[in-house]
């Protein structure tokens, strides 16, 4: 369980780069962490379990080729709310939470409230979330597609972990 945020520990660079080897290959042996970090093993061991209960490791996943499951059809949705007071916001979050095929939600400073990413094997799978689900989410007052025509760069670990400065 993640230690509350005044209580969390230091990192330092030898645990900027066990979270950079981890978020690339979670499946990692500790020896083999150990040896790519430049630590033995016991010492490697222990800042990774510190990692893990100061909450900087949520969990270990493996990443699913959505291809092979016919899930390649991806949409931006910008969604626009009537009210974004903060009782609105946490029941339109709790909600939209709800929704397996929407991957992301991110709420947006800008021409609209939110944007989320939704993943579905076509568009008229797409038409259906959005329809029945989406739009019919607490507090929606319009929405707005964009369906992504090919993926450039898709990826779990953003690659930047061991590059981030101190505090």
């Amino acid at each position: 369980m993640a230690a509350d945020a005044g209580m969390v520990s230091e990192i330092d660079h030898f645990d900027r780069n066990i979270l950079e080897v981890l978020s690339k290959d979670g499946r990692i042996s500790v020896t083999e962490l150990a040896e790519r970090v430049g630590l033995s093993r016991t010492p490697c061991q222990i800042r990774m379990n510190r990692l893990i209960a100061d909450g900087y490791i949520e969990g270990f996943t493996a990443i699913i080729n959505l291809s092979m499951l016919q899930l390649e059809h991806i949409a931006f949705a910008e969604v626009k709310l009537s009210n974004t007071q903060e009782d609105a916001l946490l029941k339109f979050n709790a909600a939209v939470r709800k929704i397996k095929e929407v991957e992301e939600c991110h709420m947006i400073a800008g021409r609209f409230d939110y944007l989320l990413k939704i993943r579905t094997r076509d568009i008229r799978r797409y038409r259906e979330v959005l329809g029945e689900r989406i739009s019919n989410l607490p507090y929606v007052a319009s929405t707005s597609t964009n369906v992504a025509m090919e993926t450039i760069k898709e990826s779990a670990s953003t690659g930047i972990v061991a590059t981030l400065a101190p505090g």
